[in-house]
């Protein structure tokens, strides 16, 4: 099938928008939805006390966000194929900002859950719709640049957010970790309006699997729900595994329907015979947690036991915002030389030593001496990955397919997230509980982030050896009749916006 019978222009803007402009559009909306999963976790402190969270409930503010954007964000990237980018780009937009707003003025833990909650919806609406715009627009040597752009956005959104979240709170209030994106989001939305061309799937149709995404998205959320009651409960209590089996029966039940019932499944699980596509969604799955942990529980260590305020914790994550930028800048550089398999062994292997040295760390351990240089290797490691990830898992995959490549891809590192934040906050708290009765209870918090670092070490370590299942040709350079030497990128066809 050729290109104009897979796609059509539905909206036609008599613009023509430089590649910069189309690539901040995209950059911007990524960099919001990805900041606002950690600029909060500063904030959690004073936004507790605000709010009356318990300790263990102040998580749900971080949780509600990740579950809803993860079980969502598949449903988004088919809704970006069928009804279009720039529609499905401005609906995101819309309810994302309306949403912060929301969460700013929010009077109760309740109401800030509940509207976390709707953020996340917005935010899996407009994440596949940013990559979705990426593959759609660039072509040839520029793909893999624009990619590694999105990149470094995408991950330095991680970092940038313990920054800004320890500003704002710091200076202002923890409110303003919200409004904050009201600005970008009009902006976004004015320029999306303008210059942003509209492409969709002429043959799609104009069905979505919303039964496919409420069982995903219940079945993780009981799931992980389970797994953080075990702080409370036991592993093998009637209330834990009722938790844990109701969210894998409705998992069991995704499965179930996706394969035999849906007639437009949100998941066509054809798609997963690329071995490109499956190898980086197993991949992203695991570095995804590992990473998604680090930000969380050095946030702790900054604040619960070297006792800086949430300004000075904000600055110390200012160099790991800077060394993923680097490490994403350097990947989409090298990518189109040495293709995707060095550099995710690479990236792997500098993880690994990371977090192993990190979790070295002692209670009165200085951040110079101890912490900057272990947690730069692992944030340079981290923007090492992230294109050359995001390539691997669209390479082969058809351009009508971005959105839902996109959107599994964006799953798997906030499935991997979730659950890994789930599960290593209950292995932190029980070495914890275990030390802190022959130590000081800063020794014993600091013995539970080392092994969670530990176990983060062994993680990456896991992915290095799925990287090796990776087809070698993935993102190297080819020889073909009518150039010398033309770059396997992402290989569906593309076109200029």
């Amino acid at each position: 099938m050729s290109d104009e019978t897979e796609l059509s222009e539905a909206t036609t803007v008599n613009r023509h928008a430089p590649d910069w402009v189309i690539l901040s559009i995209a950059c911007i909306a990524q960099f919001m939805v990805v900041l606002d999963v950690s600029i909060v976790n500063v904030a959690l402190p004073r936004m507790s006390h605000d709010l009356h969270f318990t300790l263990s409930s102040a998580q749900w503010v971080v949780n509600a966000y990740v579950l809803t954007f993860a079980g969502f964000l598949l449903l988004g990237g088919r809704a970006a194929d069928i009804f279009g980018r720039r529609r499905v780009y401005l609906l995101g937009i819309a309810i994302f900002t309306l949403a912060s707003i929301g969460a700013g003025f929010a009077e109760s833990g309740g109401q800030m859950v509940a509207i976390r909650a709707v953020q996340g919806l917005g935010g899996a609406i407009l994440s596949p719709a940013t990559l979705t715009i990426i593959v759609t627009t660039f072509h040839g040597p520029r793909l893999p640049k624009a990619i590694g752009a999105w990149s470094a956005v995408a991950g330095a959104g991680g970092a940038v957010g313990g920054l800004l979240g320890g500003i704002l709170t710091g200076y202002a209030s923890w409110r303003w970790v919200f409004f904050i994106n009201i600005p970008f989001g009009i902006i976004a939305a004015i320029a999306a309006s303008m210059y942003l061309r509209e492409l969709r799937n002429r043959d799609a149709t104009v069905k979505l699997d919303v039964t496919g995404a409420v069982l995903v998205t219940g079945g993780l959320a009981a799931v992980i729900y389970g797994v953080v009651n075990t702080t409370t409960h036991s592993w093998t209590s009637s209330t834990t595994l009722d938790w844990l089996f109701l969210g894998l029966g409705l998992l069991a039940a995704f499965v179930v329907w996706e394969a035999k019932v849906a007639s437009h499944p949100l998941v066509p699980f054809s798609i997963f015979k690329s071995r490109s596509l499956t190898t980086a969604n197993l991949m992203m799955f695991l570095i995804g947690g590992s990473f998604f942990a680090m930000w969380y529980f050095l946030t702790y260590y900054f604040q619960g036991v070297l006792g800086y305020g949430p300004v000075k914790a904000g600055f110390a994550f200012f160099p790991m915002a800077v060394a993923i930028i680097l490490g994403a800048q350097i990947s989409s550089r090298l990518l189109s030389r040495t293709g995707v398999r060095p550099l995710l062994q690479i990236g792997a292997a500098l993880a690994t030593l990371g977090f192993l040295w990190i979790s070295l760390i002692k209670p009165a351990d200085s951040y110079a001496g101890h912490i900057l240089v272990p947690s730069f290797i692992c944030a340079f490691a981290m923007g090492l990955l992230f294109a050359p990830l995001a390539t691997a898992a669209t390479a082969g995959v058809d351009r009508a397919n971005a959105g839902l490549a996109s959107g599994i891809l964006n799953t798997a590192r906030q499935v991997g997230g979730s659950l890994a934040l789930a599960i290593l906050a209950t292995v932190a708290t029980d070495v914890t509980n275990h030390d802190r009765v022959s130590t000081s209870l800063a020794s014993a918090y600091t013995s539970g982030y080392d092994r969670v670092f530990q176990i983060s070490a062994g993680v990456t370590v896991v992915a290095f050896f799925v990287s090796l299942a990776l087809p070698r040709n993935t993102g190297r350079p080819v020889a073909s009749a009518n150039s010398p030497a033309s770059v396997v990128a992402p290989a569906m066809p593309i076109e200029p916006a």
